[in-house]
């Protein structure tokens, strides 16, 4: 088991590898150009910049059993078709039961983002959110 990272806007990467070293689980984050990453613990791939370079680089390096974090509900779909465990940096769990309403909420936002209808942002992310991504991962990897 491995954790893979979508790491270009991940706001957990110090959780991740804090967790990670406790069980000498190995970490990849990926990024693509535009960031820059050395936290001395994980392997980190770089990518071209594109669009969803890091979601395929991430999707080619996955194994069954794996733990993705990321953001993206197309690239937790993708992982959980492999058999990956993925975990939101909000520490909620993606699984088959949610992707559905979570890809057609994306679909709905683009869509409105299109006709120039103002969609609000994310919350601010609060210290509930870290501790609550910090509980479920470490849940995931035992």
């Amino acid at each position: 088991m491995q954790i893979l990272v979508d790491a270009d806007a991940c706001p957990v990467k110090e959780i991740i590898v804090r967790l990670a070293k406790c069980k000498e689980i190995p970490v990849t984050m990926l990024i693509d150009t535009a960031h820059e990453l050395n936290d001395g613990y994980s392997c980190v791939v770089t990518v071209d910049k594109g669009a969803d370079s890091v979601d395929f680089a991430l999707i080619g390096l996955l194994k069954s059993k794996d733990i993705v974090v990321t953001g993206d509900y197309g690239l937790a779909a993708m992982a959980l078709g492999k058999g990956a465990q993925v975990i939101h940096p909000n520490g909620w769990v993606y699984c088959n039961e949610n992707m559905d309403r979570l890809l057609m909420e994306r679909h709905l936002n683009a869509k409105a983002r299109r006709a120039s209808n103002r969609i609000k942002g994310p919350a601010k992310r609060t210290k509930e959110d870290d501790d609550k991504f910090a509980t479920t991962l470490s849940q995931m990897i035992g």
